[in-house]
């Protein structure tokens, strides 16, 4: 049975959210006050969510895992930055009990095996609350995050995110955290967001196509597209989460792009609103 608080109401949209450099989080830039007014889009174009269930490029695991702790830790999955960064905290709570009954409605894709629940480990790492502290600053949403197998084939990833649509009408806001390019070996720092190398427009430009004219079930055949795939993403996992929230769109679902331009050259901002 549904957990009490995930009760049936108004559907919420599915979010891709390209999250870049966590600079973003704390130092001017183009995209954090975008990150802001899609938040307060929330009691006013949308209901407000019961729950988030955020998918970040940066929790990978053997298996899919779901966070089920009461107070997740804020994790600081990264080096080199200012302390300032390393100060910031996400105090969401957890939704521990709703955890495991998610993890029991959904499988691991291909098999009839539920969810794992990490109950002490993980936390909301900068994938999430990154983006996630600009949206929602008052932090009174519980958040559950679900890591994501890079093993497995980008089918099956986008296999999983079919089975959340389904929680959209739950409540449930789909938030899906990582970058259409992301290429952190060719990064020009000093770079404008409107430069960008040729490879990295033509990759963003494809996979901004596939997502306007519909075409979502080919987006998970990203790796045929070969060198220019490679040169995009020299691993892809930051691609991995826009499966998930194509998965979890409705087919011909009102879609809008924001944040289409690019950090440093190499990493593609560009984030989809489905709903």
């Amino acid at each position: 049975m549904p957990a009490p608080i995930l009760s049936p109401g108004p559907r919420q949209p599915v979010l891709f959210i390209g999250h870049g450099s966590p600079l973003n989080v704390i130092q001017p830039n183009d995209f954090r006050p975008r990150w802001e007014a899609l938040g307060r889009e929330f009691g006013a174009t949308w209901p407000r969510p019961q729950l988030i269930l955020c998918i970040s490029a940066h929790w990978l695991t053997q298996g899919w895992w779901l966070t089920g702790m009461a107070q997740p830790r804020t994790i600081h999955d990264f080096g080199g930055f200012p302390r300032e960064l390393f100060e910031q905290r996400y105090p969401a709570p957890g939704a521990p009990a709703l955890a495991h009954v998610l993890a029991t409605e959904l499988r691991q894709p291909g098999t009839d095996t539920p969810l794992g629940v990490d109950e002490q480990d993980w936390g909301y790492d900068h994938g999430c609350w990154g983006v996630l502290k600009p949206m929602f600053p008052q932090a009174d949403i519980p958040v559950i995050q679900l890591s994501m197998d890079y093993a497995r084939p980008p089918a099956d990833h986008y296999a999983l995110g079919q089975q959340l649509r389904r929680l959209r009408e739950r409540g449930v806001l789909i938030v899906a955290s990582g970058n259409i390019v992301h290429n952190l070996r060719t990064m020009r720092r000093e770079a404008a967001n409107h430069q960008a190398y040729d490879w990295a427009i033509a990759f963003d430009r494809q996979i901004g196509e596939q997502i306007a004219q519909g075409q979502l079930d080919d987006l998970q055949h990203f790796l045929q597209q070969g060198e220019l795939a490679r040169l995009a993403h020299p691993t892809h996992e930051h691609l991995l989460p826009l499966l998930y929230a194509a998965g979890a769109a409705d087919p011909g679902e009102t879609v809008r792009f924001f944040n289409d331009s690019f950090q440093g050259a190499s990493i593609s901002m560009r984030s989809v609103i489905w709903g």
